[in-house]
Formats: structure tokens, C-alpha cells, sequence
């Protein structure tokens, strides 16, 4: 099979698994008409049916089918031995039916059991158009089985079930309010689900704490939390820091004190030297003055 025809039956079948609950394997009602075709060019008609709907399958026949091709004699022998390991779908049919009549009544108007039909009667496939969910398996005119469109009914099917589920959700959203976009956001549960937590300090930018481990005491008081001591040490060295500028201004104004002192001091010094040198001075004036006094004594 090309790898385009695959890919745009595994797309077909796609909607019939999503839209209308198909599964695996694939149940494949098979006609007895089918098997006589496919018998002219001996393929392996099991084969091909899983080809087509990409994926497993179960190929099944009704009674009514099985008498028709027993009813063509030995001729056919091979196909009715084929048929013959194919499971048996009962048709609850009492006395044999026409094999296209039976398959119509097996399928019904909804196909609630899922069946893919293969068939190569265009009669049978025309009056089966109408049934929602139904994919039709025949060969074509150059002899290659192929997988019918999807029928007009089964598009309707799948946009009537596409609109539901769009007003499904438009109901939900009827009672969100202020813009949260979040189904159900009016339960007690979901109240301010969507409000922004206030996080923490990023782990990453924190530098990470060291245990240090102190002998002669507990498991709990050895372990020191170094973080706290650096803050510590850190308050410590600010109250250093403002002693040392408090102490700094002491000195400065110790030392301005300390000029002004030196000055008056030496003013002080100089004061006396002068009247020091003055009492010299008057003293040596006194002993002059005796010493002409006794020297006039004398003559």
C-alpha cells in the first residue's frame, strides 16, 4: 500500500475511534461477495483488511453468509474453507436470508456494535450511507480494496458531537469570575488557587550554612550555626567601628586641648624668666649700690 492511501486511512479511522468509540482490533463484518472477488486474484484477503484500517483486526461472518457460499458447491471450496476460520457473528436468523439482507439487519440504523463493513455489493453500501458511523471496505474498479470516504452522515455525526462539547464548555465557563480561566474556579476547593504566593528567598543566592562540630558537649549544642556568629561579628565590628570614630574625636580634642596648654605654659615660662631677669636685675643694682656705700665708708 502507498504510503499517502495509508496515511489518509489511518486518519479516517482516527475519526472513527475518537467520534464514534471504535477500538482495537477492528471488527470486520465480511460479505460473501467479497471473498469470491478477492478469490479471482488469490490475495490474502486477511492481510489487506488489516492494511487498510491500519491496525488489528477480527474478520467475522454471519450464518446467512456461510449457506450462500455453501450453497455454490465445490467450486468454491477454498473460499468456504476461508470463510470458515473466521468468527462467527450470529444473525439470531432461524431460516437463511439473502447474505445482504442478513448483514443490513446485523448493522442496524446506529451500528452500535462498532462493525466495519466490507462488502462488495453497491446496493447494499448505498442503502448502508444513511447509518452515522459506518466505514465501508470494497475493491475499487482496478481491483484494489479500498476504504469509502466517510459518508455524509458521519461528518454530521462528528460536527453535532464537536458543537456539544463546545457548548459543554461554554456552560463551565459561565461561572468564572474576574477572568480565571480555570473550570470550576468558583468551589470553596478553588478559591484563590490562582493568586501568586509570596515565595521565599531564592536556596541558590544563599550561601549555604556550615556546621561546625564542637567537642565536649551534645550532638545539638555542637552544631554552631555560623551564619548567626558572622551576624554577630559583624554587629561587633560596627560598635568597634563607632567606638574607634567616638575615640578619634576624644584624641583630636585632646590634642587641640593640648596646644592651647603648651601655649599658656610657655607663656607662663616666659613671664617668669622675665621676672626672673628683672629681680636678677634688681638684685645686682642692690649690690652695687652697698658696695659704693661701703666703699665711701671706707675713705
Amino acid at each position: 500500500m502507498r504510503q499517502k492511501r495509508a496515511k489518509t486511512y489511518k486518519r479516517v479511522m482516527a475519526l472513527y475511534v475518537q467520534t464514534f468509540g471504535f477500538r482495537h482490533p477492528f471488527q470486520i463484518l465480511v460479505s460473501h461477495d467479497i471473498l469470491l472477488e478477492s478469490s479471482k486474484s488469490s490475495m490474502d484477503i486477511v492481510k489487506i483488511l488489516g492494511d487498510v484500517v491500519q491496525g488489528e483486526c477480527k474478520p467475522m461472518i454471519t450464518q446467512c453468509c456461510m449457506e450462500a457460499l455453501y450453497a455454490l458447491g465445490k467450486d468454491h471450496q477454498q473460499v468456504t474453507n476461508l470463510a470458515k476460520t473466521f468468527e462467527r457473528r450470529r444473525c439470531n436468523h432461524r431460516t437463511a436470508i439473502e447474505g445482504n439482507e442478513c448483514l443490513k439487519d446485523v448493522i442496524g440504523q446506529t451500528n452500535k456494535h462498532r462493525y466495519v463493513l466490507a462488502s462488495q455489493s453497491l446496493a447494499l453500501r448505498t442503502s448502508l450511507e444513511p447509518v452515522p458511523g459506518l466505514p465501508i471496505i470494497h475493491f475499487n474498479r482496478t481491483g484494489v480494496l479500498v476504504l469509502s470516504p466517510p459518508s455524509t452522515a458521519t461528518i454530521r455525526e462528528k460536527n453535532k458531537g464537536e458543537e456539544a462539547r463546545r457548548l459543554d464548555g461554554l456552560r463551565e465557563m459561565e461561572g468564572v469570575v474576574d477572568g480565571e480561566n480555570v473550570v470550576g474556579a468558583n468551589t470553596p476547593s478553588q478559591v484563590g488557587a490562582g493568586r501568586r504566593k509570596v515565595k521565599g528567598v531564592n536556596p541558590l543566592s544563599v550561601k549555604k550554612k556550615k556546621k561546625v562540630r564542637v567537642e565536649g558537649g551534645s550532638k545539638k549544642e555542637a552544631e554552631v550555626d555560623v551564619g548567626k556568629k558572622r551576624r554577630r561579628d559583624e554587629e561587633e565590628q560596627q560598635d568597634q567601628d563607632q567606638e574607634g570614630e567616638v575615640g578619634e574625636d576624644a584624641e583630636r580634642g585632646e590634642e587641640e586641648a593640648g596646644d592651647t596648654s603648651g601655649k599658656k605654659k610657655r607663656r607662663k615660662r616666659k613671664k617668669k624668666s622675665a621676672v626672673a631677669d628683672a629681680i636678677k636685675e634688681l638684685n645686682a643694682m642692690n649690690e652695687g649700690e652697698s658696695e659704693g656705700e661701703s666703699g665711701s665708708e671706707g675713705e
